[in-house]
């Protein structure tokens, strides 16, 4: 079986890919039927693990809550956990899959994948199910905001809102095109608020509608954090729109596609290896798709503290 990480991460460790040792691979599939595509090729892809030689330990799992316990109560019989769902249902895991240290693999299900584009797996699941099965594996880092993980980004201010307004429903509808739609109810109302962002040994006082921290290279269904960030670097990349009027986020938008917004008067960008962020009051904060924790926020990166299979 896989051991677990040492508590003590070696920042030097390096990241080139490995394969997993031959032989037979018992894993637990965990997969998520209530995404949007969670009905659709599953049992393609399944049936290819198993043809690959990859046992298979399905057990029920009806809420993504229960999804660190069972990784915990199984890392003693399994090889590696494979994961079917969307960043939400990948950011359960993450509490046990950086104590366990298990390798992960992933099914993307979900309606944005970011996590899945980052690590530049296919989108059809009998092509992350062969990424799987050819077992070659690299270590990612793993973002974390107080006592909450998170894979691609962490945010204060119009992702909260966003999140709130995409609700289940909408992104089984309308997919991707639900977040179009969603972000124009949020821009409508958005209003800036007071912030104090220190990093680096400096404070800045801001006002803003939007503070993203970020680990990975996408989030918000293939946004781009910056354009060099990686998920492996050791660091985080924070951006913080500082607008005067919501309506010019709208020309501001297209940039973020390529992750060259930094190049706007009005976004501010830096980046570090801790992150504070204050605010008057407390603001909610978005981790991967859902809201978790508050300010005032402590962020950090682990590095390599995760090891995923990827192409």
């Amino acid at each position: 079986m896989t051991p677990a990480p040492d508590a003590s991460i070696d920042p030097n460790l390096a990241t080139a890919a490995a394969v997993a040792p031959s032989g037979r691979r018992r894993a637990l599939l965990v997969v998520n039927r209530d995404s949007r595509c969670g009905r659709d090729g599953v049992q393609a892809a399944t049936d290819a693990l198993v043809e690959a030689g990859i046992e298979l330990v399905e057990p029920d799992c009806a809420d993504t809550a229960q999804l660190d316990g069972l990784i915990r109560g199984h890392a003693a019989t399994v090889d590696c956990v494979i994961v079917g769902g969307g960043d939400g249902t990948i950011n359960a895991a993450a509490p046990a899959l950086v104590e366990t240290g298990l390798p992960l693999g992933i099914l993307p299900l979900g309606t944005a994948n970011d996590l899945a584009r980052t690590l530049e797996l296919p989108v059809d699941l009998a092509g992350a199910a062969k990424v799987i099965a050819t077992g070659k594996m690299r270590r990612i880092d793993v973002g974390r905001v107080n006592d909450r993980f998170f894979f691609n980004v962490a945010s204060v201010g119009l992702s909260v809102a966003l999140t709130s307004e995409l609700t289940p429903e909408r992104k089984r509808r309308w997919g991707r095109f639900g977040y179009a739609l969603a972000t124009i109810g949020v821009l409508s109302r958005a209003r800036p608020f007071s912030a104090w962002i220190t990093a680096n040994g400096e404070t800045h006082a801001v006002k803003t509608v939007q503070i993203a921290v970020g680990n990975g290279r996408y989030y918000g269904a293939g946004l781009t954090v910056e354009e060099r960030a990686r998920i492996d670097d050791g660091k985080l990349e924070l951006y913080s729109l500082e607008v005067s009027h919501p309506w010019k986020l709208a020309l501001i938008y297209p940039a973020f596609r390529h992750g060259r917004h930094k190049r706007w008067s009005d976004v501010r960008t830096l980046n570090s290896e801790a992150i504070e962020i204050r605010t008057r009051k407390p603001r909610r904060i978005n981790t991967d798709g859902e809201i978790t924790t508050t300010t005032p926020a402590r962020f950090s990166v682990l590095r390599h503290a995760v090891t995923v299979y990827a192409p």
